[in-house]
């Protein structure tokens, strides 16, 4: 993978993630481990693949953490987005709209889009705050990207265990009703 440009990897990396994530999230879909984990496992493979290294000199590993906090703040309103409910069969359900949809496209595009100006657009301006800030050539940028998706990701799964653990807890639903979680 170390011949893709950068444009690639990221739109590589974000179409497969938004992918997994939109087949298993959008219309009513229950809950499983295995769904949750899927989208971990998914996201754990895009790391093993792309991340080439982990700089870790001047500012870059402050800038991937930036990268994890955007990906936990993104993943707490995707989740948000996602409601959870007990269905009348007495499982547990999520329903994945527009809404959500949306902050996992935008979330993908601009992604991909930052990588494209970074090659295309914006080079020279990227290379001269790199060097301001020290931070050390392009894959600080690939991965502060990955791992706000992995974030992303993780947040948005920890809040289905939540959104489980309270409709678990809660009395369960007389027959024929369905019962929101609480956020």
């Amino acid at each position: 993978m170390d011949h893709l440009s950068q444009f690639v990897t990221a739109l590589l990396a974000s179409a497969t993630i938004l992918t997994l994530i939109l087949a298993t999230d959008l219309g009513r879909r229950r809950v499983t481990n295995m769904r949750m984990l899927r989208s971990v496992i998914a996201v754990a493979l895009i790391i093993a693949i792309f991340v080439r290294s982990f700089p870790a000199s001047g500012n870059a590993p402050s800038f991937q953490l930036v990268g994890v906090g955007v990906g936990v703040i993104c993943g707490l309103i995707a989740g948000v987005l996602l409601p959870a409910h007990r269905g009348s069969d007495g499982r547990i359900y999520t329903t994945g709209g527009i809404g959500y949809a949306l902050v996992w496209i935008v979330l993908s595009a601009a992604r991909v889009l930052f990588a494209y100006g970074a090659e295309h657009w914006f080079t020279e301006g990227l290379i001269r705050f790199s060097i301001e800030n020290e931070l050390s050539g392009p894959d600080v940028y690939a991965n502060a990207f990955v791992f706000m998706s992995l974030a992303m990701v993780l947040t948005r799964t920890a809040v289905l265990v939540t959104k489980r653990r309270r409709i678990r807890r809660s009395a369960p639903a007389p027959a024929g009703t369905e019962q929101p979680a609480a956020v």
